[in-house]
């Protein structure tokens, strides 16, 4: 059990990791590199909104991380919610999901390079 929780948190941390497994691994099975690339970005995805979250909590010295990002997926959830409304007369969900998921890998993964450099430089003028 430990191996596992000790496997979890590795690759929280270092979320890249996940991406390269998932994209290697879609891509030996099916040779698709899109799809490869598609189904890698969503799996990251998870990693990504755990690291980020706890990388706010560290550099702010918060527990809000978690919160902040739910709170901002589901504020663009309803502004693209809102705009399918008007443009097309009704919300598909499965599209709704996929786009939010989409941007939550790239939202959270410059938050993530951002809080990242900001706590080693931080911790580098501590040292």
């Amino acid at each position: 059990m430990s191996l596992l929780s000790n496997t979890l948190a590795v690759l929280a941390i270092v979320p890249i990791i996940p991406f390269f497994l998932a994209y290697f691994i879609h891509y030996y099975l099916k040779r698709d590199k899109k799809a490869a690339l598609l189904l890698a970005m969503d799996v990251t995805t998870l990693f990504l909104i755990l690291a980020a979250a706890a990388l706010f909590n560290v550099v702010f010295k918060s527990g809000f991380g978690l919160y902040l990002i739910m709170i901002i997926l589901l504020i663009a959830g309803g502004l693209i919610g809102g705009a399918q409304n008007r443009l097309k007369g009704k919300v598909d969900i499965k599209r709704l999901l996929r786009a939010v998921w989409r941007l939550a890998f790239a939202g959270t993964g410059v938050a993530y390079i951002i809080l990242f450099l900001i706590s080693f430089i931080t911790y580098i003028s501590a040292v």
